[in-house]
C-alpha cells in the first residue's frame, strides 16, 4: 500500500450516526410552493450509505450516465442517484400516498 494511504489492519474508521432524537424528529415543514427538492450536487458529503445493486441496475445506471454525457451533461453515478432521490422525494412530498414511490412500494416492485 502507498505510504500515507489506507489503514493498518488493526484500525477501524469511526462513523458517526444520528441519535434517537434526530431519528424521531418530525420532518421539517415544506414551504408552500416548494414543489421540488434540490440535490446537493458536487459538494463534499459528510454522510455515506451503501446501496447494493443488481448487475442489471448497475448497467442501467451506467447507461444513464453515458446517455447524459451524450447530452453534454457530465454526471457521476453518485450525482445521478442524488438527483433521482431528490425527484422521488419531491414527488412523495407533493403527492403523498399517490406518489410514484409509494405506489411502486405498495405494489411490491
Amino acid at each position: 500500500m502507498a505510504q500515507g494511504r489506507g489503514r493498518s489492519s488493526g484500525q477501524r474508521r469511526r462513523v458517526t450516526v444520528p441519535g434517537i432524537s434526530e431519528l424521531l424528529r418530525p420532518p421539517p415543514e415544506v414551504p408552500a410552493g416548494a414543489s421540488q427538492r434540490q440535490a446537493s450536487g458536487r459538494v463534499s458529503h459528510s454522510h455515506k450509505i451503501t446501496v447494493y445493486l443488481s448487475g442489471a441496475e448497475l448497467l442501467a445506471l451506467e447507461r444513464a450516465r453515458l446517455t447524459l454525457r451524450g447530452y453534454g451533461i457530465p454526471a457521476d453515478r453518485g450525482r445521478i442517484v442524488r438527483e433521482a432521490l431528490a425527484v422521488l422525494l419531491a414527488d412523495l412530498d407533493a403527492e403523498g400516498e399517490q406518489s410514484l414511490m409509494a405506489r411502486r412500494l405498495r405494489e411490491g416492485r
